[in-house]
């Protein structure tokens, strides 16, 4: 899923390191959601092909990092920001958290809460 370029992929693996610069000040141009998963974790296996398309369908409005909570200094970044169960999705734009959900929902869920939590 990692893409050579992150700054233009849709869909791209962040870490702890690259955090502030993937996620954060990138999310000052276009939102992006976090998602903070782990391989164990059978609901981050659900969840995870309702976010591809859901980014697909957005058309470049939106992209999705992806944190492996598993990997490096990753478990620091969702302790950094009070993830206590996985998955947890979290929405970035103007590089500030403006909303996020817990657990595997549907295509159909993900885009209700995306119209209630992005702003023009």
């Amino acid at each position: 899923m990692s893409s050579a370029d992150p700054s233009t992929a849709l869909i791209f693996d962040v870490h702890y390191e690259d955090f502030d610069t993937q996620v954060i000040a990138a999310s000052a141009t276009q939102p992006i959601l976090v998602d903070f998963w782990a391989d164990w974790c059978g609901p981050c296996h659900a969840l995870a092909p309702h976010l591809k398309r859901v980014i697909e369908e957005q058309n470049g409005r939106l992209r999705l990092a992806k944190v492996e909570v598993d990997e490096g200094e990753n478990m620091r970044l969702a302790g950094q920001y009070r993830v206590r169960g996985f998955p947890t999705v979290i929405l970035f734009q103007q590089g500030e958290e403006r909303g996020r959900f817990s657990g595997a929902r549907s295509r159909t869920q993900i885009n209700h809460w995306l119209q209630e939590h992005v702003s023009a």
